[in-house]
């Protein structure tokens, strides 16, 4: 039985010639007439510096995207506290609605956006992704009412659609068992850019408030414009676009490997949009499940995010020194997202990871409803948990979902179905947030959305491992053998994730 995570191994005699790329087909596919294949020490070394080459390379470009969105997103909180609740006459129904409107526009091409990734190809959806969204975000200082931050908003989150397919392009260079750590290190920016966004509008805060007859939250917009436009060039110069159609990074030994490596994620070279694959997507258990359990946590991340500075100027904290306090909160969230990620890919497990993180959220909201209000320290140390459940469940869920779809359409509907109700049940998650200082009705929801996160990720556990049980009972079953030999000889990205050979993560 093929095992999904192994890697098709080298034969000993082209151990000498593995930088040639005549010899890297033979290296890594052995002719069958090979009696014993073995391991070289070369071509593990290869491989591994090839890796460290697109830690190098593909990363950098994937973390900043992220770091920037997050920044795009979060910028709305910091604004807020930094004068521009006075200047549009914001109250919290109207502050919630423009929230709102960003999840709406974010949602409005979601499906196009993960989908259409290899059409477009990634440096130019991604690159044009940013620029749209900085350009975007600086005309949030012409902003005179409430209503034009509104359709603003709006207009970012759809522009910030087309840089989710970076999650999708992640997949394309890595192997199972390498993507939960470096989803781990991406998602940890998004962390990071929290507690860099409150530092950041802490110095213009404090340096640009009121130049030109500008507020503080004037210049926060602006600045953090500029510097998607700026990227959005170079991710369009240097990112690679595909393992198969990279252009000048890699050499041509290395294109091959990075080819069969695509392979062993079940990216096949005959990927393409499957319509029968669009329907099974939208009907499987496992990605409904998914997609709940997502929903939950983003349910409570989203009003965490977007509320984090009024509420620790609840606590008692001056303006600016919510926005400095804000970055310990973030700072805890970066240690438990790598923590949990290595975790993860080290024990090949992702739902008890969830479980407890999830919990350790709910836990945070539990301490925010029960504590008196003038407990400021135990308060502040309840947001710190709150960070610290909700940021690696959502880092860990979309790696399990990416895992466990096979085929680029069931691999690309998944996500766009994960981020689409996840959007959803935020719009009800910042909805709820309307009773400041203290927002108990925001908290109990919250507290609520993370408990359904872990009952439905202890349902989708169960469900995996029941799939995985009738799998293998199939595989043993001689009445099975022709129907598994032709399901066998199906390309992965036909048949998706019910070939016989591939078995679900848990």
């Amino acid at each position: 039985m093929q095992d999904p995570e192994k890697a098709p191994v080298p034969s000993p005699a082209a151990a000498a010639d593995i930088e040639r790329p005549d010899t890297l087909p033979q290296l890594y596919f052995p002719s069958s007439s090979t009696s014993s294949v073995t391991a070289t020490t070369e071509a593990k070394e290869f491989e591994r510096k090839l890796v460290w080459k697109i830690d190098l390379v593909v990363l950098p470009c994937l973390i900043t995207i992220m770091f920037l969105a997050q920044i795009g997103r979060s910028d709305i909180a910091n604004a807020k506290i930094a004068g521009m609740d006075k200047d549009l006459s914001l109250t919290p129904a109207r502050y919630a609605n423009i929230i709102t409107a960003f999840i709406v526009g974010y949602l409005l091409f979601q499906p196009a956006g993960t989908m259409m990734l290899r059409k477009i190809t990634p440096p130019i959806q991604l690159g044009v992704a940013m620029i749209a969204w900085g350009v975007v975000t600086a005309c949030h200082v012409l902003a005179k009412n409430w209503i034009s931050m509104l359709v603003l908003r709006a207009f970012v989150g759809i522009a910030e659609t087309f840089s989710q397919g970076a999650v999708f392009y992640l997949s394309f260079w890595y192997t199972y068992k390498e993507l939960a750590l470096r989803g781990a290190i991406f998602q940890s920016l998004a962390s990071i850019a929290g507690a860099f966004n409150g530092l950041l509008s802490y110095g213009i805060a404090m340096s640009l408030g009121g130049k030109n007859g500008w507020s503080a939250w004037r210049w926060i917009f602006l600045i953090e414009g500029i510097l998607p436009i700026a990227f959005g060039f170079v991710v369009m110069a240097l990112l690679p676009s595909l393992p198969e159609k990279n252009r000048f990074w890699f050499t041509p030994a290395e294109k091959v490997v990075l080819v069969e490596r695509t392979r062993r994620t079940h990216n096949a070279e005959d990927s393409k949009i499957r319509p029968h694959l669009i329907l099974a997507a939208l009907k499987d258990p496992k990605i409904v499940m998914t997609c709940i359990a997502g929903g939950g946590n983003y349910y409570a991340l989203s009003a965490l995010t977007n509320f984090m500075p009024d509420i620790v100027r609840g606590m008692g904290y001056e303006a600016v020194q919510a926005q400095l306090m804000t970055v310990i909160i973030y700072a805890c969230a970066v240690v438990t997202v790598i923590f949990w990620g290595y975790l993860s890919d080290r024990y090949n497990q992702r739902s008890i990871p969830i479980m407890i993180s999830a919990s350790v959220m709910a836990i945070g909201y539990l301490i925010m409803l029960t504590v008196p209000s003038d407990s400021t320290n135990v308060r502040f140390f309840a947001c710190c948990l709150m960070a610290m459940g909700g940021f690696p469940v959502a880092l860990l869920q979309l790696m399990w979902l990416v895992v466990n779809t096979v085929s680029y359409t069931k691999r690309a509907v998944g996500l766009a179905m994960f981020n689409i109700v996840s959007q959803l049940f935020g719009i009800a998650g910042n909805q709820s947030y309307q009773d400041p200082p203290l927002y108990r009705k925001g908290h109990a929801g919250a507290m609520g959305a993370s408990l359904l996160t872990v009952v439905m990720t202890v349902l989708c556990f169960y469900h995996l491992k029941r799939k995985n049980a009738t799998k293998r009972k199939r595989l043993q079953d001689p009445a099975q053998a022709t129907k598994v030999a032709e399901e066998r000889a199906t390309s992965y990205d036909v048949i998706g994730d019910d070939h016989p050979d591939f078995f679900f993560t848990t």
